[in-house]
């Protein structure tokens, strides 16, 4: 008997140690992870494509003629004389910087466009334009424009009260706050519902292909075939093998800005300029059939082939932009065979 009572003394000091016990149920943190970098980044200013433009002057070097350097720039070998008042082009001495404008021609820049961008969280992005220098900013009619010189005047008035109301769309909203429990899910939902870095890319200008020719229809100014491609560094435009007396014709309608032979290694040359962009020329030419100031059409008959100033019968051809070389068969169209 007296075991028993030692051992539920024993039992019951047992318990009450247990129940007196400092045990906690495990507990395990979890950290939020949060983006360090800010959730919108404005973008980089949006400029417009500079506009490719000829230079305004040119230094002579040693060897240049009138000739060469008109058409190298793309102009009339006259108008560059008269805007460099020269009375004898033979004077030409290198160092000399002539215009390639007529005096006064003033180039005026390419407005550069500017966007702003703003962001609302859960309202999207909106780009916003700039005005250019001088211009008249646009405001928003939510406001009395007088408010910011008379301080004290801080209510619009009811005409202007009334007109807002009557346009729903001048007022602004926004979205409300959202206060919910802390959670894994509540967390996510708000992280996907953070507006995102808004990206603006700039327009990029495409590059000059021979398809644009600023409207100007070219054809094939002879009918034989091609010796020599066009390669910048040896041969600045194309030859066409032909016969003496084979005819040349005007690759497309424009005024003859040259007929002689004053430039060297092209032998009797003529000179079209098609617009202020494009010039085509027609060199080694037995015979030349129309005169400086001239207006020719598409197709007529110019001169006739030969090998003045070249070893072989044939028309060297060339189409200048802007007076650069460029590859004409980029502009003529595909023959049939």
């Amino acid at each position: 008997m007296r075991l028993l009572h030692i051992l539920a003394a024993v039992l019951g000091c047992a318990f009450l140690a247990a129940c007196a016990s400092d045990y906690r149920a495990p507990v395990a943190e979890r950290s939020v992870t949060r983006p360090s970098a800010p959730l919108f980044k404005p973008p980089a200013p949006v400029t417009a494509p500079a506009i490719e433009q000829r230079a305004e002057t040119y230094t002579v070097k040693r060897g240049d003629t009138l000739y060469s350097i008109a058409l190298d720039n793309g102009v009339d070998y006259r108008e560059l004389a008269a805007w460099n008042n020269m009375s004898d082009p033979a004077m030409l001495k290198p160092g000399a910087v002539l215009r390639l404008r007529p005096p006064g021609a003033q180039v005026q820049p390419p407005v550069q466009a500017e966007a702003r961008v703003q962001a609302q969280p859960g309202a999207g992005v909106q780009v916003q334009p700039v005005p250019a220098p001088g211009s008249v900013e646009a405001r928003s009619l939510g406001g009395d424009p007088r408010a910011a010189a008379d301080p004290q005047r801080t209510a619009p008035e009811p005409r202007a009260a009334a007109a807002e109301a009557a346009r729903p769309e001048l007022l602004k909203t926004g979205p409300r706050a959202i206060k919910l429990p802390y959670s894994e899910a509540n967390v996510a939902l708000l992280l996907r519902q953070a507006p995102r870095e808004a990206k603006v890319e700039a327009p990029v200008p495409p590059p000059i292909t021979g398809t644009e020719s600023d409207g100007v229809d070219w054809m094939w100014p002879a009918s034989g075939r091609v010796l020599a491609g066009f390669s910048k560094g040896t041969n600045k435009g194309v030859d066409i093998l032909g016969k003496v007396g084979d005819p040349v014709f005007a690759s497309a309608s424009g005024r003859v800005v040259y007929s002689g032979t004053g430039l060297r290694g092209y032998g009797k040359l003529i000179i079209i300029k098609h617009n202020d962009t494009y010039l085509s020329a027609y060199a080694h030419n037995s015979n030349l059939l129309v005169k400086e100031g001239q207006s020719v059409a598409r197709g007529q008959k110019i001169a006739e082939i030969g090998n003045s100033d070249s070893p072989q019968v044939k028309l060297h051809f060339e189409i200048r932009r802007l007076g650069e070389p460029v590859d004409p068969l980029k502009f003529l169209p595909e023959r049939r065979s």
